[in-house]
């Protein structure tokens, strides 16, 4: 009796990870405390790489449950206290409210959002066309909204039409419901060349699209998580976060658009798949008859979901209120004008974010755990040690490498916090503190296409049921992001080390931007340092 108790315990242990995994977790769990009784610096930084290990195993275990009992074991072994992390969020509340309400507030716009992606994949003939249309629309949609929203919608898209497709050929209607679009048994040469076709030009919509949202999420305060942390942390608002890092975004955003023709052109790294003659017939039609469906009230919702994303984009530009309250205002909007007003079918709009900010308050008591034992002020204290330049491109290589292989909300806000203290000890100048924001903002955003690891949007993609229809693996992606890691990378490297210093110094020459204080207070640890 007692043996099964413990194996059933055991098999409840993280579920369905595998077993290695759960050994590795449970091995965390034990040595930890050996570690914090004969040092407890060793074992803070243990306890990171543990943590680093949970982020960049999602795929076998979501972060949340092993991450969160590392943390809950820190607290009892007094790496850090209770205070110390309800300090860390409260700092970081407009970035919970970010995911919180803009996330469900663009869920309401999902309408708007389909419809202008469908006109693109079915009125564009050129492949070379319709990838650079999805990667300029995804980085204009990730400037001014969430990446996840943005790269649900496109998978929304690609699964709506792969359904289509899959159940025409397979001798049904595309209405039918009961369906097994995993199940190619009835596909034959030529319709099963076809649907490989269909499958790898979806796969690269996909990925440009992905892509997409780190060209248009490193530009603003909103794009990303870690960029609001920033910004908050520097006191900028919308518009000078978006011109401080134009003199690094724009020249990368343009270098991306390039590698989206580049490997179309040449069909290189899996790309410039064309969508089958056969296929785009049948889109076509199926396009065409949801047109001469849709109603006079689809329309009208169509219509004010395009007023409210007007009111979002002047909203968050004129800084009318913070972000979480521009979000609140985008969920009340959309579903008074477009007729939701039960609680069931708004409470599905905040699903999808809710794990994710669970997750951003477990990294926020990590990030406790790291201000109290001082974790990262010799490593900050050493690439401080540069100077100019060098310092810049030591912090944006710094955070590049490791938000590769870690989330990069993580790593942006472990390394703006860390600068943000050695401001206020007199380390580092504020002209220099400006240009480290850049720096750190573009090291996290851009380097990351590299892995699913680095991007909660790429992670989300290969997470998602289109996935394993469209044969879309980690290595695959890793694969088609590579042109763009090297070329983005290279690109941000160089702008920041070669046109960052004297871009900004114009931007202040020109009165578009001026000196801020910080504007929340240096963290104060739990054991008052």
């Amino acid at each position: 009796m007692q043996q099964s108790m413990g194996t059933a315990i055991y098999k409840n242990f993280l579920g369905h990870a595998p077993e290695w995994y759960k050994i590795t977790i449970l091995a965390f769990l034990v040595i930890n405390p050996i570690l914090v009784y004969l040092n407890p610096y060793i074992a803070g930084w243990a306890l990171v790489l543990e943590f680093i290990f949970t982020l960049a195993m999602a795929l076998k275990c979501y972060p949340l449950q092993p991450g969160g009992l590392l943390v809950i074991q820190a607290l009892f072994l007094g790496m850090t206290s209770a205070e110390m992390v309800q300090y860390e969020i409260v700092q970081n509340i407009e970035v919970i409210l970010l995911l919180v309400f803009m996330v469900a507030g663009i869920y309401f716009m999902k309408g708007l959002l389909l419809y202008a992606f469908t006109k693109i994949v079915v009125r564009i003939e050129s492949k070379i066309l319709t990838s650079v249309a999805f990667t300029f629309s995804a980085a204009f949609l990730s400037a001014f909204l969430d990446a996840l929203t943005v790269v649900a919608v496109i998978i929304s898209v690609a699964t709506g039409f792969y359904g289509v497709y899959h159940k025409v050929a397979s001798g049904k209607e595309h209405h039918h419901t009961d369906h097994d679009l995993s199940s190619d048994e009835h596909f034959e040469s030529p319709d099963r060349e076809d649907l490989d076709n269909f499958r790898g030009f979806l796969r690269n919509l996909l990925m440009h699209a992905g892509v997409g949202t780190a060209l248009g999420g490193v530009m603003t305060k909103v794009g990303e998580p870690q960029n609001l942390i920033i910004a908050e942390r520097a006191g900028y608002d919308f518009i000078e976060f978006a011109i401080r890092m134009a003199p690094v975004s724009i020249p990368v955003f343009f270098a991306g658009l390039c590698v989206t023709v580049f490997v179309e052109k040449f069909k290189i790294f899996s790309y410039g798949v064309e969508i089958p003659v056969n296929v785009r017939n049948i889109l076509a039609n199926f396009d065409k008859e949801q047109d001469e469906k849709r109603t006079q009230r689809d329309k009208m919702k169509l219509l004010f979901q395009g007023l409210i994303a007007i009111w979002l984009i002047v909203a968050l530009a004129t800084h009318m209120a913070t972000v979480g309250l521009i979000g609140l205002s985008v969920i009340i909007l959309a579903t008074t004008f477009t007729g939701i007003i039960d609680e069931h079918r708004i409470g599905k709009a905040f699903e999808e974010a809710l794990p994710f900010t669970a997750l951003l308050c477990v990294f926020f008591a990590v990030v406790a755990v790291i201000v109290d034992q001082g974790l990262f002020k010799p490593v900050i204290d050493w690439v401080l040690t540069f100077k100019g330049q060098d310092q810049i491109a030591m912090f944006f290589m710094a955070n590049g490498i490791l938000s590769m292989i870690s989330d990069n909300v993580f790593v942006g806000t472990i390394y703006i916090n860390e600068l943000t203290a050695a401001l206020h000890a007199g380390t580092v100048t504020r002209d220099q503190y400006d240009l480290l924001a850049v720096a750190i903002n573009a090291g996290t955003n851009l380097p990351s296409v590299a892995t699913p690891n680095g991007q909660a949007a790429f992670l989300f993609l290969l997470t998602s049921a289109i996935a394993p229809l469209l044969r879309l693996s980690y290595g695959r992606m890793v694969w088609m992001a590579l042109p763009y890691t090297i070329v983005l990378t290279i690109v941000g490297l160089f702008f920041s080390y070669y046109a960052l210093e004297s871009s900004t110094k114009t931007l202040y020459e020109m009165d578009l931007i001026e000196h801020h204080p910080i504007t929340s207070e240096q963290p104060v640890s739990s054991k008052g340092h």
